[in-house]
């Protein structure tokens, strides 16, 4: 009597894990489809700003986003295939893809959080330099895109303010036909209108864009950090999940190898 009870616990525990695996491996689904938005978002939105950035973390933390959201959707359809059939190899395995993707999103949280502490820094010592010695020339059509693109979305003239223009090549160059700031800085732009610096005619926002952009970049790198913790700790419920589900399956064969 108490070993056919012991069994019918462990039928039962046995199907609500089973049960349990479903659900949590819709979860995972959604949040690969989540992580997945999240880094091709961060890529198409802005892109453009990503040419005025010295280094290139930020985009490999999106790309690796982008990587672990396609993990994450297969995996789930494989963790279902694995539950459904109940094959150890199989459970064994997906617990293995996901300590893997769980390795990764830890790799892009850590790349996002320390390219977060210096952001700030990197911002300052570059951001003017890339403005004011690439804007309009030569080879440089990316960059000028992405300094127009800034200055007109953020509303914003130069890295720290409008006189920052005064001493770029642009302006000392002979294509600026008298302008004084790049026709981007004006309110309404029309052509030649960067001849007039005057605060009615073009953007005089304290702090620059750095300021715009930095903010702009640290919101993104906080989406990312929340959506890989959130992600993670479904991994981390899932491996739990799994590796559970494992030994009950394997306490199962064991119990029947011994009848």
């Amino acid at each position: 009597m108490s070993a056919s009870y012991k069994d019918n616990q462990e039928d039962w525990m046995t199907v609500c894990f089973k049960y349990l695996l479903f659900v949590f491996n819709f979860l995972f689904w959604v949040g690969g489809v989540a992580v997945l938005g999240v880094g091709v978002w961060t890529l198409i939105e802005k892109s453009d700003y990503l040419s005025l950035l010295a280094s290139s973390t930020f985009a490999v933390s999106a790309y690796i986003l982008i990587l672990a959201g396609v993990l994450v959707m297969v995996t789930g359809f494989l963790g279902c295939c694995a539950v459904i059939r109940e094959q150890r190899s199989c459970l064994a395995t997906y617990f293995s893809c996901l300590l893997l993707i769980f390795l990764i999103e830890l790799v892009a949280g850590v790349l996002a959080y320390v390219y977060y502490q210096r952001l700030s820094e990197e911002l300052k010592l570059n951001l003017n330099q890339t403005m004011t010695e690439n804007y309009a020339q030569p080879g440089k059509d990316s960059i000028t895109l992405a300094v127009d693109r800034l200055q007109q979305d953020f509303k914003c003239c130069g890295s720290n303010n409008s006189y920052d223009w005064l001493h770029s090549v642009y302006v000392t160059s002979q294509e600026k036909e008298g302008r004084l700031v790049p026709d981007s800085c004006c309110k309404t732009i029309t052509p030649l209108c960067g001849r007039r610096d005057h605060p009615s005619n073009i953007y005089k926002v304290e702090g620059g864009c750095i300021t715009k952009l930095e903010q702009f970049l640290t919101d993104h790198l906080l989406i990312i950090g929340a959506v890989g913790i959130g992600v993670a700790c479904l991994q981390l419920a899932g491996a739990v999940l799994t590796g559970c589900f494992i030994y009950l399956l394997y306490k199962e064969e064991e119990d029947f190898s011994a009848v």
